[in-house]
């Protein structure tokens, strides 16, 4: 293979991930921390893209990166249009989505700007890889059971590629070629129904629908939610911040430190040791559901994401699907490196880059 080095970003709320890698290989990773009070200078997110640049290149410059050596530039996707998987170049179109929100504001919406306009000066290629709003359903998937409701995919579509695609080199295989369960287990979390290189069934790990996590309620009874949504008790706003942010262990426990939470219920608290227990039991539900969309043919359940690190979370999910399907753990998400490899599939010509927005993906059925 020949030689490439990739520069990959992935913005956060309060900080910009980078980091240089020699082909799939990191040499150089930072993460850059911003004063809270500095960004809200800015009015939106998009503006914030040169102060984020600068900061950038600065930090490339005080590890002595040679610009001149660099082959392309990844960025983390945003919220962008419903995508298929894959390694996408950034264009006009994408640029334009990402600036106006098209499918709303966040941060990660800055990682397809900043790879273009540090790529654009270099006059070199630049790209995002499978961002949130990856959308691979089978039409089957999308009905919700409520005729003025569609069911979206909105996961951790970077890492459940990443961790599906590593775990198939592991088993000599290709991820094309499997059936997979993979499991995303942080803020929130996320069960993916991998088959032949698609996810064709996944909850939507946002906005209310299936396990609790930290920080998101999951799927909750919807007659007793509408009832409090119009009881007069709370604003909008409020219920959406029940929903999500301040849902599962926030919402019982007051935390979103799972590790917290256990050194709790390690200690005797029982209201700690039955949500904790409660959240993981819901996790395998979600598997044990997913595992019938494959018709209990699945080659393997993955488990990933920060929650994967625990023994007794993952013992107890595992004691209760592990007769589906091998259960592999591969704790933690490595975007920057799940980034680096999406960029090098296409620089080497494992893949093509894919072009935004692709064919239309039909997010109406009737």
């Amino acid at each position: 293979m020949q030689d490439y080095r990739i520069v990959v970003i992935n913005p956060g709320s309060t900080s910009t991930k980078i980091g240089v890698f020699h082909n799939e290989k990191p040499i150089f990773d930072r993460t850059i921390r911003y004063d809270a009070s500095v960004l809200n200078q800015y009015k939106t997110i998009y503006d914030q893209y040169e102060f984020r640049k600068q900061s950038i290149l600065q930090a490339l410059d005080e590890e002595g990166i040679n610009l001149s050596k660099i082959s392309a530039v990844c960025g983390r996707g945003g919220l962008l249009r419903p995508i298929k998987g894959g390694t996408y170049a950034v264009n006009d179109m994408m640029l334009q989505d990402l600036k106006d929100g098209y499918a709303g504001h966040h941060a990660s919406n800055l990682g397809g700007i900043l790879a273009y306009e540090i790529a654009s000066g270099l006059n070199i290629p630049s790209y995002i890889v499978d961002p949130v709003v990856v959308d691979e359903l089978d039409d089957i998937a999308r009905i919700s059971g409520f005729a003025l409701i569609e069911r979206k995919s909105i996961f951790h579509a970077l890492n459940q590629k990443a961790v599906a695609r590593k775990v198939a080199k592991q088993m000599g295989r290709k991820y094309e070629d499997l059936s997979l369960i993979v499991t995303h287990m942080g803020g929130g979390i996320t069960v993916g129904v991998h088959k032949n290189g698609k996810v064709i069934d996944v909850n939507n790990g946002l906005h209310g629908d299936g396990p609790f996590s930290p920080e998101r309620a999951g799927t909750v009874p919807v007659g007793d939610l509408v009832k409090l949504c119009f009881s007069g008790r709370y604003y909008r706003e409020e219920i959406m911040k029940m929903i999500v942010g301040q849902g599962g262990l926030v919402g019982y426990l007051e935390t979103s430190d799972a590790q917290r939470v256990e050194a709790l219920a390690n200690k005797g608290d029982e209201k700690a040791k039955l949500v904790y227990e409660a959240m993981a039991y819901q996790v395998a539900k979600e598997i044990g559901a997913a595992s019938a969309v494959l018709a209990g043919k699945a080659d393997a359940i993955i488990l990933t994401g920060g929650l994967a690190h625990s023994k007794t979370f993952v013992a107890n999910i595992v004691k209760r699907v592990n007769w589906i399907a091998d259960v592999i753990v591969s704790p933690g998400e490595d975007e920057l490196q799940a980034l680096a490899e999406g960029a090098l599939r296409v620089l080497s010509g494992e893949e093509e880059a894919k072009e935004y927005p692709g064919k239309e993906i039909r997010t109406t059925i009737f």
